[in-house]
């Protein structure tokens, strides 16, 4: 994404995305400093499209996941559910690396500039970054398989029950990933903001 070698975080003690539980307390002085429940009460028109655009990715991301537990619960079948994910993911996934372009471009390089003690958490989640779009190449390659099965005969057979699993396991695994990265990303970035004006 950036471009440039980031560092190993998962050699770091609590920065890898999948055993990260928060911020390390040297990480958060800027959240003490604008606690969560301070951000909506505070004027900053680029902080509060931010949280609305981390949003609608929540809700995109659940709307999915719901989806997707409709069909393995056999509320769907494969052609209504592949007809109605095929778009709906196709937007989620252009509007996700849109935004984490503009983070990886711009945002972050000045965040971290602008506040270099909180340079690890910058390097955690440019590592993110890499990570879910990792994610959403397997996503792509699992939902067109399973789109090519679900058309290709019997929905119900087992190549299109299996083709569905991997797509269902791989998306699980992303979305999880999407929803601590968006949360640890608030609470490193929106103190930034509002400290900064």
């Amino acid at each position: 994404m950036t471009g440039n070698a980031l560092p190993e975080t998962r050699d770091i003690p609590g920065l890898d995305i999948d055993s990260r539980t928060g911020w390390p307390d040297e990480l958060k002085v800027l959240l003490e400093k604008y606690p969560r429940d301070s951000w909506r009460s505070r004027p900053s028109p680029v902080a509060q499209f931010w949280l609305d655009k981390h949003d609608w990715f929540r809700h995109q991301s659940s709307a999915l996941k719901s989806a997707g537990d409709d069909y393995r619960e056999g509320r769907s079948d494969p052609m209504t559910f592949v007809t109605w994910l095929a778009p709906r993911l196709q937007d989620f996934i252009a509007h996700l690396h849109g935004h984490h372009q503009v983070e990886d471009y711009h945002y972050f390089p000045a965040f971290r500039a602008a506040e270099q003690r909180l340079a690890p958490g910058f390097d955690a989640l440019a590592a993110d970054h890499e990570l879910l779009h990792d994610g959403i190449s397997e996503i792509v390659a699992t939902v067109n398989a399973f789109i090519e099965a679900a058309r290709a005969g019997n929905p119900a057979n087992d190549a299109t029950r299996h083709a569905a699993d991997r797509y269902l396991a791989s998306s699980e695994t992303m979305f999880r990933r999407l929803l601590r990265h968006l949360g640890d990303e608030e609470d490193l970035i929106i103190p930034v903001m509002l400290d900064r004006g």
